[in-house]
């Protein structure tokens, strides 16, 4: 079955930075395309960032310059690396992953920005 776990929510002050991790596993293959979304108190979940097998990349534009994503498409992981925190990014981060045009997605992570 496959699974996807995410990792290295936390909190943090404005400013600072923090680093996301998840890992897939249940298949032999890499998945298609591999991201985070997030979706904060009474908001709609948004794309954050994704990595197709390609190495292309989708950034939202609010994280463009603050957010990086990587990914290893052998081990089926992708990490989110965040600088320059602000409150505003406080959500429920969420990896995503797309096998066969399935997404699979994790249970989430919590991400806290203090000002």
């Amino acid at each position: 079955q496959v699974q996807v776990v995410e990792s290295g929510g936390g909190l943090v002050q404005a400013g600072g930075s923090l680093r996301l991790s998840c890992a897939g596993s249940g298949t032999v293959f890499s998945f298609a395309a591999m991201g985070w979304y997030r979706q904060a108190p009474g908001k709609q979940r948004e794309l954050v960032a994704d990595m197709a097998i390609s190495g292309s990349t989708n950034y939202a534009d609010s994280v463009k310059g603050r957010f990086t994503i990587s990914r290893d498409n052998a081990k089926n992981t992708v990490n989110l690396q965040m600088n320059s925190l602000k409150p505003e990014d406080t959500a429920v981060y969420y990896c995503r992953a797309l096998l066969v045009g399935i997404p699979y997605w994790g249970k989430g992570t919590l991400v806290t920005v203090s000002s």
